[in-house]
């Protein structure tokens, strides 16, 4: 177990796997007895950030809640897992300056294509129909991350694997026990 909280940031186009890789990391570090909460980008929205839009200025406000969030749960111990968009480069590297416990960015790196392909929500058929404005990677950039410390390869590699490579480098890096 670690006494050492940590913030593992899943960043990546909607559909690109995040939350399904925050699930299985989280199950894996429950089992090893390590404290951890999930913050869903869309449970936060939710309850955390109700009544704002998706301006820029919005997104940020819901990012930097997130970060705010995560931060106080990570100097307590807690290994705090994001699964939210946060499309923009700058918001994310605040979140990083800001943060009081080690930060680990993990980008869920899907194409378009695939994202498009797997639309579970069916947010993407909605925005190219023009139903929803604004729509990350449709109308709206998503800023990948120029040096995340984990690239998991969601559009060509196995949840198994990506979740295998996130935990061996938090193993790594010291934050978890083998």
């Amino acid at each position: 177990m670690s006494s050492q909280g940590f913030v593992l940031w899943f960043t990546g186009l909607s559909g690109s796997g995040k939350s399904t890789l925050a699930s299985r990391v989280a199950e894996a570090l429950r089992t090893k007895g390590v404290p951890v909460e999930i913050l869903d980008g869309d449970e936060v929205r939710e309850n955390l950030s109700k009544g704002l839009g998706f301006s820029r200025e919005d997104r940020d406000t819901n990012v930097r809640r997130i970060g705010f969030v995560a931060n106080l749960l990570a100097k307590h111990g807690v290994c705090v897992i994001t699964a939210a968009i946060s499309p923009y480069r700058a918001i994310r590297d605040e979140v990083r300056r800001q943060a009081k416990a080690p930060f680990i960015e993990v980008y869920a790196d899907a194409p378009l294509a695939v994202v498009e392909a797997r639309d579970t929500k069916g947010l993407y058929k909605q925005a190219r129909a023009r139903l929803i404005p604004n729509m990350t990677g449709i109308d709206d950039p998503y800023e990948a991350p120029l040096n995340p410390e984990i690239v998991a390869h969601t559009g060509a590699e196995s949840v198994e694997v990506s979740t295998a490579r996130i935990l061996e480098h938090l193993q790594v890096a010291g934050l978890v026990r083998p």
